[in-house]
């Protein structure tokens, strides 16, 4: 399509807007976005892109429109790390399997890993001392591999799970890096990054291929985890189970899905916490109201209502997916433009949240903004920090439940606040969207 039509920015000779994304990706869609309008123009290196800001558009490209698409250059090059799941499957297979997964993500389910979810929030809490200093980033990972571990396979895999966490940050860097890259070093050749990478996939199949095949031998199949509900589904088409390979792929989808999301969502609302004291007395008060003292159960979520709008509001400002790409696949009309195969559309959750026209004073923390109407007078796409469509993430009620359980647990008993001196806290945007360099926080008792 001629780009007279589309306007953004020029960028350099043969680089074009490369750089100047990946130096601050955030920022540098937020202002194409704003200074170009709903549909811009840009290019990395030989590849033409647009950024798409309009939720009408947006709703075409993820459900009216999404025969046209597939998953464009991150989500193809995850699946070095996360095989064909859920997450990076397309077509009838992504459909197969998504009906395969549903019944293990019914809400009844999930609400049964609530006490797990408690269980490990307090074993963290009560190992904490009053005026410790926590590098709290790394608590809320360990936390949340902990839980899905236990949810997912019913076993606390002590050993190793260290290793199974750093495979996967490795796995996580390295998508990133190649996304992002215009030159395709193929995985065969032995470069550093390569070797390490392959290093990292091999602990994480030995770990997870091990598990399967001690499920499958053993005859206490019916433990309610995740894995066991996997290995029991059956195709309602032609009664098929999955293989020990698409178990993998998808244990390994939930697995890297699960915990690292929910871990980054629950680092930025501690932190956004501790620079708003007055959110935060707002949520000690109804969590003293509402628990007098005792641990929180799923029962009572109903009423742990602010705590909840808190999460929601932490998505807003820092969506743990902050980009969604999708790739044209045969020439499709969104907005009044043609778009050709080969093209790819970027849709930012980051950008969207934060657009004034949808949310008043975007950058301000204001959990209260979910109390009313909100996401009934606003577009649909207008807020999807879980995406959208037939995609849309299938473990959202996990998380929300998840993040809004360790919250409260964690506030029930103790106040977090930045260490002094603590470098000024920025997003970094890798696969998800995590504070740079971690969180130094000391932990003081309520």
């Amino acid at each position: 399509m001629s780009e007279m039509q589309i306007v953004g920015p020029k960028g350099l000779p043969i680089t074009g807007s490369l750089f100047a994304f990946r130096k601050n990706p955030l920022e540098f869609l937020r202002q194409a976005s704003k200074e170009y309008g709903d549909v811009v123009h840009m290019r990395f290196g030989p590849r033409h892109l647009y950024l798409i800001s309009n939720p009408d558009y947006i709703k075409e490209i993820l459900v009216t429109k999404q025969g046209h698409f597939h998953k464009a250059k991150g989500l193809q090059v995850a699946k070095a790390v996360v095989g064909e799941g859920i997450l990076t499957s397309e077509g009838k297979q992504h459909l197969r399997q998504r009906r395969l997964m549903q019944p293990s993500f019914r809400q009844e389910h999930i609400r049964s890993y609530g006490e797990t979810m408690v269980d490990y929030s307090e074993d963290m809490v009560n190992g904490w001392h009053d005026g410790e200093e926590r590098l709290i980033t790394k608590d809320m990972m360990e936390l949340t591999l902990a839980i899905i571990t236990k949810t997912m396979f019913g076993t606390n895999i002590t050993e190793g799970v260290n290793d199974i966490g750093h495979a996967i940050e490795v796995g996580l860097k390295y998508v990133s890096r190649r996304a992002s890259s215009f030159i395709d070093i193929p995985e065969a050749i032995p470069t550093r990054s390569n070797r390490e990478f392959k290093e990292a996939a091999q602990t994480l199949d030995r770990a997870i291929y091990s598990i399967i095949e001690e499920r499958r031998k053993s005859e206490t199949s019916g433990q309610g985890d995740l894995l066991s509900m996997l290995l029991a589904a059956r195709d309602e088409e032609d009664n098929t189970g999955m293989t020990d390979k698409q178990v993998r792929d998808e244990v390994m989808t939930i697995f890297v899905a699960g915990h690292e999301t929910t871990a980054n969502t629950l680092s930025w609302t501690l932190y956004l916490l501790s620079q708003h004291p007055e959110v935060e007395q707002k949520l000690w008060d109804e969590i003293d109201h509402v628990l007098n003292g005792r641990r929180v159960t799923v029962n009572d979520l109903p009423k742990l209502k602010y705590a909840e709008n808190i999460i929601w509001e932490t998505l807003r400002l820092y969506p743990a997916a902050w980009m969604i790409n999708r790739e044209v696949t045969d020439a499709v009309e969104i907005g009044g433009h043609v778009f050709q195969p080969g093209e790819t559309l970027m849709m930012s959750q980051y950008v969207m949240h934060r657009t004034p026209e949808y949310f008043d004073q975007p950058d301000h923390f204001r959990p209260e903004r979910f109390e009313g109407n909100l996401l009934k007078e606003i577009p649909q796409f207008a807020f999807f920090p879980f995406g959208g469509g037939p995609r849309v993430c299938i473990g959202n009620h996990f998380a929300i439940m998840e993040a809004t359980l360790i919250l409260v647990t964690i506030a029930q008993k103790f106040q977090l606040r930045l260490i002094p001196d603590h470098p000024p806290v920025e997003p970094e945007p890798v696969v998800t969207l995590r504070p740079k360099n971690g969180l130094h926080m000391i932990v003081k008792q309520r």
